[in-house]
């Protein structure tokens, strides 16, 4: 008898687990489906860039985008990658004087 109660147990500590495991799969994908995207005039206006600098990101694979209906669309989240990937904190004493 405690063998079969150990065995029950055993297999609610699995299923516990595996229901952890589709709960934050469910969760990882639904944030993924909900980040946000902006589109390309967005993008522009923001960062203050010029339609073929935009497009010298994407050709270049520095901003990676979706193309729906002829219109490119960026996740926010790409946007702030690529700007910290590229971020200098360099302190210089003389500012060109």
């Amino acid at each position: 008898m405690t063998e079969l109660f150990d065995l029950l147990l055993k297999i609610s500590q699995e299923i516990k687990t595996i229901k952890t495991y589709i709960e934050f799969f469910r969760k990882t994908r639904l944030e993924k489906f909900n980040e946000a995207w902006i589109d390309g005039q967005d993008v522009m206006q923001v960062m203050h860039i010029s339609k073929r600098t935009l497009q010298s990101l994407r050709d270049s694979g520095s901003l990676p985008y979706s193309r729906l209906n002829g219109k490119f669309y960026y996740k926010l989240s790409d946007i702030e990658n690529m700007l910290e990937s590229n971020y200098s904190n360099i302190k210089s004493g003389s500012h060109g004087n």
